[in-house]
């Protein structure tokens, strides 16, 4: 039997390193899958819906470095993009096969017809149709390559009918180089830098992913300037380990202390940092960033100066121009701050809560102590994202994700999904919200399907708890923020996982020792406290006038019960406001 399109296809994504294809089959696709199970070198992973496709594949890519997901004509091609839309601001390197139909139906309002080029464009670095066989080779090398190498989701849409042509041998390379060069700023442009460092007693510096790569030449730096060193989310697990100038995180989920040294600070260096919220950012200081992408230089925080280059390599040649610092002052008050600020966080820990309003930071505290110290957490946006960057500690080995760009519910589940196909044998912790494992329930199947040993913690506090939050400091009522939950431990036991649900604080840590000791998926259903708040990192006015407006609200509405279960769930924090 000669090769036809979808072989060649499988083929090359088998030589580029792709182990599997998330999707769900079916008319357009059905041509790819045969080919994959001809292949038997790369693997079909049946999910339930393509949005938990893409959000796998996402995970993976951040994980391995490159993964693949599919999706079929027109609704399946949908169904992907809130997935891809993710991993393209995580910047995952994701291929999106989007299969479509034949191509003499192209432009007829066929059954599911899409426009592939349209629907994608926003959410790619790479998005072409192969429209003859000839096509494809090139354009998929070309797509693989700018995954690769711009680190997003690359489209490659696929009609139906070649698919199942012959193929036609490559005019070009198919391999994938995977080059990793030297990119930093130039001599002048270092000794520019080095001359504002030197110059400056009281020195901040901000790290972000990009500098994930560069932690020993961050502590070097922080050494010689003594230098406070905080972080954004997505750099946490990456910098804060082992790191003795560290002060924590800034941002909505962040703590005071990092916000503090950024604002306190005379000279702020922002490293391989994209952070999306300019409030946070300081006005009156002195700002420099080195980003390796030119074109985010500035658009954060007004700048001094703005650098191109890789962390790493800008670091390493930038470190001899530094002068060693001996006035410690300025970094021993924030590391003091800091301390400050960590025992008010051990405040929430200690006090447990009560029989059905179980405190969640009393949680993750426990989880953080049981897990493995390669763990890979996955957290769902809202609250979820809140409890693990405050309470998750990193080690250098474990990893977290999340939609922490674009900021979708639903997504902790499904990239438990990639993690663990990705990296087999490390321990797989998924934080749901009640509403996000709700949104895509369905794909607890796929992990008992897969035998996955994902354990998925369910934070049910029967509500959208960070929408909840929202509207309070807004003061406007809490409106259609309640849930009303299944028994999600029954759920997860007719699906064919074991599930246990913990009531009273005194069973968290033995039930959470019971789930993670036994092999295979198992879901751990907590009943939280859907009145426990989490304060940003600087209250603003606007703010706190916002809560007492809804408490107000609350009280004058004849809801004076519910307003006495927030004040008594969230005294701790009368400190923080005061």
């Amino acid at each position: 039997m000669s090769k036809n399109v979808s072989d060649q296809l499988v083929e090359v994504l088998v030589e580029a390193g792709i182990q599997r294809i998330y999707a769900v089959t079916g008319d357009s696709l059905n041509h790819i899958n045969a080919a994959v199970h001809r292949n038997g070198k790369i693997k079909w992973i049946h999910v339930r819906h393509e949005e938990t496709a893409a959000f796998a594949a996402g995970a993976e890519a951040q994980l391995n470095g490159l993964a693949c997901c599919a999706g079929s004509s027109g609704p399946g091609h949908v169904h992907l993009i809130n997935g891809l839309y993710d991993a393209h601001r995580s910047s995952a390197s994701v291929l999106a096969i989007a299969s479509t139909i034949p191509t003499k139906e192209f432009g007829t309002s066929y059954f599911q017809e899409t426009n592939t080029i349209k629907l994608f464009e926003d959410c790619s670095c790479y998005n072409q149709i192969a429209n003859t066989p000839a096509q494809l080779p090139r354009m998929l090398q070309a797509a693989l390559q700018n995954a690769v190498h711009k680190k997003g989701v690359a489209v490659i849409g696929l009609p139906g009918d070649i698919a199942n042509l012959p193929a036609v041998p490559a005019e070009t390379t198919s391999l994938i180089y995977r080059n990793r060069p030297v990119v930093r700023p130039s001599e002048d442009e270092l000794s520019q830098l080095a001359v504002l460092l030197n110059s400056h007693k009281k020195v901040t510096i901000y790290c972000g992913l990009g500098a994930a790569e560069a932690h020993k030449e961050i502590i070097q730096l922080a050494e010689k300037l003594k230098a406070p060193v905080a972080y954004s989310y997505k750099a946490k697990m990456s910098i804060q380990y082992n790191n003795p100038y560290e002060v924590g995180l800034t941002g909505l989920l962040g703590i005071p202390s990092a916000y503090h040294s950024m604002h306190e600070c005379e000279l702020l260096v922002l490293l391989g940092t994209d952070f999306p919220y300019t409030p946070f950012m300081p006005v009156q200081n002195k700002i420099v960033q080195i980003d390796i992408k030119p074109e985010n230089l500035g658009r954060r925080a007004k700048l001094d100066l703005g650098l191109s280059g890789d962390i790493k390599d800008s670091l390493q040649a930038l470190l001899p121009l530094v002068e060693m610092k001996e006035d410690a002052t300025f970094l021993d008050l924030q590391l003091k701050f800091y301390k400050e600020v960590k025992e008010n966080l051990l405040i929430y820990v200690k006090d447990p809560g009560k029989q059905d309003a179980i405190h969640p930071e009393f949680v993750v505290s426990i989880i953080n102590e049981l897990a493995a110290k390669d763990t890979i957490f996955t957290v769902d946006t809202g609250m979820c994202c809140v409890w693990a960057a405050r309470y998750i500690e990193g080690t250098g080995d474990r990893k977290m994700l999340g939609s922490f760009n674009h900021g979708s519910m639903a997504n902790a589940m499904p990239q438990a999904i990639g993690a663990a196909l990705a990296c087999p044998g490390k321990q797989v912790i998924a934080f749901c919200g009640d509403g996000g494992l709700s949104m895509m329930i369905g794909d607890m199947m796929t992990i008992v399907q897969y035998k996955l040993p994902i354990k998925i913690i369910v934070f049910n506090n029967r509500s959208l708890g960070m929408v909840k939050l929202e509207m309070e400091v807004a003061g406007i009522p809490d409106l259609e923020t309640e849930m009303m939950n299944p028994d999600f431990t029954k759920i997860a036991e007719a699906m064919g996982m074991p599930g246990i649900t913990i009531y009273d604080p005194g069973e968290v840590k033995p039930g959470l020792e019971k789930a993670f000791l036994k092999e295979g998926p198992v879901l751990v259903t907590i009943q939280t406290d859907p009145n426990a708040l989490a304060m940003p990192p600087k209250l603003e006015f606007d703010q706190m006038k916002g809560m007492a407006l809804y408490m107000g609200r609350m009280m004058l509405g004849g809801r004076m019960d519910e307003a006495f279960k927030i004040i008594s769930s969230n005294y701790k924090h009368l400190n923080e406001v005061i």
